[in-house]
């Protein structure tokens, strides 16, 4: 979420997990922090559960299998070098 909004997400959670409250957080449609609770700002037991579950399964799935298959990117070459200004010295 923070990254969508623009911002650093690394700072705003240092900021939040300084804070010891398990309500607090980053309002990003008012960019700033408060106490999402009072601001109504929650998340669905059911979208929470259901992230936590498909996050386990694919961990489960990956510590399980005997090999992977990604697409590892290839170098691509240097541009090349612009054309002279003819004309110009």
């Amino acid at each position: 979420i923070a990254k969508n909004a623009g911002v650093e997400g690394s700072l705003i959670v240092e900021k939040i997990k300084s804070k010891k409250s398990t309500t607090f957080g980053y309002d990003a449609a008012k960019d700033e922090y408060t106490d999402m609770m009072e601001r109504g700002i929650t998340d669905p037991t059911k979208v929470t559960r259901s992230a936590i579950q498909n996050a386990a399964s694919v961990a489960a799935m990956v510590l399980t299998t005997e090999s992977l298959v990604t697409d590892i990117p290839q170098p691509e070459p240097a541009a090349a070098a612009p054309g002279g200004m003819g004309g110009m010295y």
